[in-house]
């Protein structure tokens, strides 16, 4: 078997505890044994991240981005050098660095910083001497020293750039389960596992609410052709891979069905319809560092319209602040929050050349009495926003109605 150069990314359910943690190592060694060189990134252990935000929230609510970089960065340190002890344990070399330690250079955008560059010289020399390399997932330092962190799910990220920055073989990232379905397991007990699924798909899975793989990972494997193979850390059964293109006889209709309860929809009322304010609404929002989704803005009748927005739940109190602040200076409205909703989504290629796909969606989530509340599209998905507790029924229901199962 030729020697490979293999990175392989273990996500926190997979480092939950002790036995989980030494399974790890055993699988790891495992390749080793075989003769290959392996770096492994590591998530914090199940529930640390979690655990660290809600005893920041006890001490302050709206603490500063800074300090929190530095507190969720811990989480993956204390992962890392359990792994490389279990490792020792077991008789074999093993080294734990964080971020900072192997040169992964990002901006200062503090809880979603950007990778910048990585200078894997320190690693390569391990390499050399034959040891395992592990790796503190989600993490990175700026040019002046500063601890930051790459946003919820990050450990694929540094998992995927590692893979470029050292050009390796194959790419591997370990999950609970055992590759991508058409929808969520947990909650469609029908879903079928996907053998391969295209960097596409599966971005527009990603960034639709799918949790398995964090999208900007997935943009990084796109632009650098990076397959990935997501797996089982507990089976040794096939994954799924993503891979540029994937050969099917006939495009499938629908690849998959997502759902995400972690958005909240923000509207401004009586908003002035003359030019450039919408623009300066949502610039200040960007400037702020808001990531905003799915913007509706109604037809004026009287001078004034309402525009409503979606934000993931983690900015919601400081999206509603900035747009208060914003609100007032153009002389809009009251600003409401709503985060009792949640997004379903379709996904598939096969949407393309298939006319009637939304139709079809909208008719199902009517049958089942789903009032929607914000449509987005793009060329191979749909997804609307809906009350929450409709959620899992829309999943289920669209999932059969497209012959998923």
């Amino acid at each position: 078997m030729a020697k490979k150069l293999i990175v392989q990314k273990f996500g926190g359910s997979s480092v939950a505890n002790v036995e989980r943690i030494q399974n790890v190592a055993k699988r790891v060694i495992g390749y080793k044994k075989e003769g290959h060189d392996l770096v492994v990134v590591v998530s914090a252990m199940a529930d640390t991240t979690d655990e660290l935000l809600e005893l920041a929230n006890q001490i302050n609510p709206e603490p500063e981005e800074r300090e929190m970089d530095m507190l969720l960065s811990t989480g993956e340190q204390i992962s890392v050098a359990l792994l490389a002890m279990a490792i020792h344990k077991l008789g074999f070399e093993a080294i734990s660095f964080t971020g900072a330690q192997v040169g992964i250079i990002t901006d200062a955008n503090y809880t979603k910083a950007r990778i910048i560059k990585i200078n894997a010289e320190r690693i390569r020399e391990q390499i050399k001497r034959g040891r395992i390399v592990i790796v503190a997932g989600f993490q990175g330092v700026t040019m002046d020293h500063n601890i930051t962190t790459l946003g919820r799910g990050g450990s694929d990220l540094t998992a995927v750039a590692l893979a470029t920055a050292l050009q390796a073989n194959e790419c591997e990232i370990y999950t609970d389960v055992e590759g991508i379905y058409s929808t969520d397991p947990r909650i469609e007990p029908r879903a079928k596992k996907l053998k391969a699924i295209t960097f596409d798909e599966m971005l527009e899975m990603a960034s639709l609410g799918a949790q398995v793989m964090q999208a900007r990972s997935i943009e990084v494997a796109k632009k650098f052709n990076v397959p990935l193979h997501v797996r089982s850390s507990i089976s040794t059964n096939p994954g799924t891979m993503i891979v540029k293109e994937v050969n099917r006889m006939e495009e499938a209709l629908i690849t998959g069905v997502t759902l995400n309860k972690n958005e909240a929809k923000i509207t401004v009322c009586d908003v002035p319809d003359k030019p450039g304010v919408a623009a300066d609404l949502f610039q200040n929002l960007s400037d702020g560092g808001v990531n905003v989704d799915m913007i509706v803005q109604n037809v004026s009748h009287t001078k004034k319209t309402d525009i409503s927005f979606t934000v993931g739940k983690a900015q919601c109190a400081k999206a509603v602040k900035l747009t208060q602040k914003i609100a007032s200076d153009i002389g809009a409205g009251d600003v409401v929050l709503d985060d009792d909703i949640s997004r379903v989504g379709i996904v598939g290629i096969g949407m393309k050349s298939h006319p009637g796909v939304a139709a079809k969606m909208f008719g199902t989530l009517a049958d089942n009495k789903i009032n929607i509340e914000m449509i987005s599209t793009s060329d191979i998905s749909i997804s609307c926003i809906i009350k929450k507790k409709f959620g899992e029924t829309a999943v289920k229901m669209l999932h059969k109605e497209f012959g998923l199962g």
